[in-house]
């Protein structure tokens, strides 16, 4: 399922804000074209917000300073390491005067390389027949095949394992209910949607024997940015003692960042709690609302961090070190 598209010099994305009723692909022109696609969720998941961006680079390059341009694409969202990590590739790529399309094409296949990486690596530690809880989107709308979070699922399909799933719907963007619920039916794959509050229930009800999200930033202690809502499923997951999975690159390790109390968490518009995707307002005008987008897993509820060089059990601050000593 692809959402980026590179053809005759042109870059076209599909909306992920119109699915799952319509499948809409638009054409990205000016830098405040790529601003907004990423900014408004038309492009979403690290990854994919990655090669937008490299892509974005690449295009533009030839009549926009590449220092700004980065500066400026960095910002449409803070909290997602991947996007600096690709503009700041990109920057070396021309300081070294690399063919910068060249580079973009380059990451979108390392892309698929590392998301296959990440999903054997998950698969290995599930079962034929698992209950899995999955909370936001991590699949192929969020990358460029497979996934992260999803991508052991997706993955395991392929291979004929049975899995039976509870996709999360996600509030406030639904981006589990629109975009997973969507994506796995499309695979073929057994998921049922529910709402966020109903994780608890499922868990006690023993129909729950993993739980694989996605991740925006892992700090070196291993704290990660998540959907907002995810630490809630740790917490339960914690609990009734199911094993709790963080799927991510490795890229999204930052090790300039201490913990989680060091990560940005973006605030976004409250309007996207009252107003969007319902018919009317869900509260008053003058309501005042709390939007995030991420929250921060404690670590000490994660049970290991897959990424692309391997699977990290604690303790993450030595053992995140060590998985890349052992790759290089």
């Amino acid at each position: 399922m692809e959402n980026l598209k590179f053809e005759n010099g042109t870059v076209r994305i599909l909306d992920q804000t119109l699915l799952p009723n319509e499948e809409k692909w638009i054409e990205l022109k000016t830098k405040e074209d790529f601003f907004e696609a990423i900014q408004k969720l038309r492009v979403r998941g690290a990854p994919a917000i990655g090669i937008c961006a490299a892509f974005a680079m690449a295009v533009l390059s030839p009549c926009e300073n590449i220092y700004q341009l980065k500066e400026y694409l960095d910002s449409s969202r803070p909290t997602a390491v991947n996007l600096s990590w690709a503009t700041s590739r990109m920057v070396k790529a021309f300081e070294s005067k690399k063919n910068l399309i060249d580079e973009a094409i380059e990451i979108q296949r390392e892309d698929i390389e590392m998301c296959r990486k990440i999903s054997e690596y998950g698969l290995s530690l599930l079962h034929d027949g698992d209950g899995i809880l999955t909370h936001c989107n991590a699949g192929e709308l969020a990358t460029s095949k497979y996934g992260t979070g999803l991508g052991p699922i997706l993955l395991g399909k392929e291979k004929g394992y049975n899995f039976k799933v509870y996709s999360d719907e996600t509030r406030p963007l639904l981006q589990g209910a629109r975009l997973t619920s969507y994506e796995l039916t499309k695979a073929g794959v057994d998921v049922t949607l529910i709402c966020d509050n109903m994780a608890s229930l499922v868990m006690k009800q023993g129909k729950i024997n993993a739980v694989l999200v996605g991740c925006d930033r892992v700090a070196s202690n291993g704290d990660t940015a998540n959907k907002i809502g995810t630490s809630g499923a740790a917490i339960l997951a914690k609990y009734y003692g199911i094993p709790f999975y963080v799927l991510g690159p490795y890229s999204t390790v930052d090790f300039d960042c201490p913990d989680g109390d060091s990560i940005i968490i973006e605030k976004r518009c409250e309007n996207e709690i009252k107003n969007l995707y319902f018919e009317k307002k869900t509260a008053l005008d003058e309501t005042k609302c709390y939007n995030p987008a991420f929250d921060v897993t404690d670590n000490s509820l994660i049970t290991a961090i897959i990424t692309d060089k391997g699977i990290v059990y604690p303790p993450f601050k030595e053992n995140l070190k060590k998985v890349l000593l052992n790759n290089d």
